[in-house]
């Protein structure tokens, strides 16, 4: 019986790959870099030589699969990302199918934030539920659904994309055509966006205005209050959609969170009903960047647990 499984988080500039045991413990780990300028069979190099490198370090154990966690939309019937702007190189490119030739073992792509929050699920914050929903907040916002333990893909893969949630109407205008997504009101590149236009500074960072809100600047403590608005604005939606019990935060802007979290419990508890009325928890996910590399390992150990139930 296979008693491990491999995570690759695949980044536009990084990977970070581990072998994990099936009941969690990270056997080994590495980092390395990738090269999209030299064309996508340079990218499945990469991930190859990255996973035969852990294969030998676990030399006698049973490999279960594979599990590769991307940025960007995945037809997941094919295995084939589509409209990642981080890996432009891969748009369209058949790189499971690619992946798992050159291994000769079975290989699952998934998006990097579903794989983020079936980590959780699976060694983080929320392995004592079977429904939860993770937001990621970085220089974008993403977002993962976990229900009755698995990622909720929709019918061709792209559900999650909570980032991209209406939070603001007629609000500012986004990348995907629409205008007040969360992202463009909750992330860090939102967070520098108002700073400027606060004129703080010049060409702050989401870190720089984090650090003069605990310096007692009132203006950069008003904008987390407006990012955690619109962070509770957001899920309110969800929680009046799943009823889950459990909604975690993850990213490196979490360390703000003294600053935003009152702001969107606020608002939260104002706009939705069923939170007023359900246990229902609001809080932050534990396993911060190794979330994706759990989600993803877990992948081929969850498809080989329900072959055999």
């Amino acid at each position: 019986m296979p008693d491990y499984s491999i995570g690759v988080d695949l980044g536009g500039t990084n990977l970070k790959a581990a072998a994990i045991s099936a009941d969690g413990a990270m056997l080994e780990r590495l980092n390395a870099n990738t090269e999209l300028t030299q064309g996508p069979e340079r990218v499945v190099d990469d991930i190859v030589r990255a996973i035969e490198s852990l294969r030998g370090r676990c030399s006698g154990r049973r490999l279960a699969g594979v599990g590769i966690g991307v940025p960007g939309f995945i037809r997941m019937s094919e295995g084939i990302i589509v409209g990642s702007n981080n890996l432009p190189p891969l748009d369209g490119y058949p790189i499971r199918d690619a992946v798992e030739k050159r291994l000769g073992t079975p290989v699952m792509l998934e998006n990097d934030a579903n794989a983020a929050a079936l980590g959780e699920k699976w060694m983080g914050a929320g392995r004592n539920v079977d429904d939860l929903v993770l937001l990621t907040l970085g220089t974008g916002i993403g977002g993962g659904i976990i229900s009755r333990g698995r990622v909720l893909h929709g019918h061709v893969g792209m559900a999650g994309e909570l980032g991209h949630v209406s939070v603001v109407p007629n609000g500012n205008p986004c990348g995907c055509g629409n205008r007040g997504c969360l992202e463009k009101h909750a992330s860090a590149t939102a967070i520098e966006s108002m700073a400027n236009l606060l004129a703080l500074g010049s060409q702050l960072s989401a870190k720089d205005v984090y650090d003069l809100a605990v310096k007692g600047d009132e203006r950069a403590r008003l904008i987390f209050v407006t990012m955690g608005q619109a962070l509770g604005a957001a899920l309110a939606m969800l929680i009046n959609i799943f009823n889950f019990p459990l909604y975690l935060m993850s990213g490196g802007v979490l360390a703000a969170w003294d600053y935003f979290y009152p702001a969107l419990e606020a608002e939260v508890r104002w706009r939705s009903f069923t939170y007023r009325n359900a246990e229902t928890r609001i809080d932050k996910a534990i396993l911060g960047n190794d979330a994706g590399i759990y989600g993803a390992a877990y992948l081929p150990l969850q498809a080989l647990r329900s072959a055999t139930e």
